[in-house]
């Protein structure tokens, strides 16, 4: 079953974070918008799901293959800094699923 478990791939990460955060930024300063509240609402929850998507994913692997893990990676240093990058996501994926549910309740936030 291992072939099937996914490495640590930090820049995914990162490139997720980035695009929820410039996404919840962009949308919030009504930079961008498509004109349809709703379609705005749903885009912004559609992509906080899949960021926080992520980091569920990341847990469930290590809790189901954690034995393999320390393996691969023997910092301690090195597990802090994955624990808090996906920390970061999960916590940028749900700001993102707030600013898009915002626009379904609001309208013209």
């Amino acid at each position: 079953m291992d072939e099937h478990r996914r490495g640590r791939d930090s820049w995914r990460l990162c490139g997720l974070i980035l695009l929820a955060i410039i996404y919840g930024g962009l949308l919030s300063c009504q930079c961008i918008s498509t004109g349809i509240h709703t379609l705005d609402g749903a885009i912004g929850v559609f992509l906080g799901l899949y960021v926080c998507s992520h980091p569920a994913a990341n847990a469930v692997d290590s809790l189901l293959f954690g034995h393999n893990a320390r393996r691969q990676i023997s910092s301690r240093r090195a597990d802090m800094v994955w624990l808090a990058l996906n920390l970061l996501a999960l916590l940028s994926g749900w700001i993102a699923i707030f600013i898009g549910a915002t626009r379904f309740s609001t309208g013209a936030v």
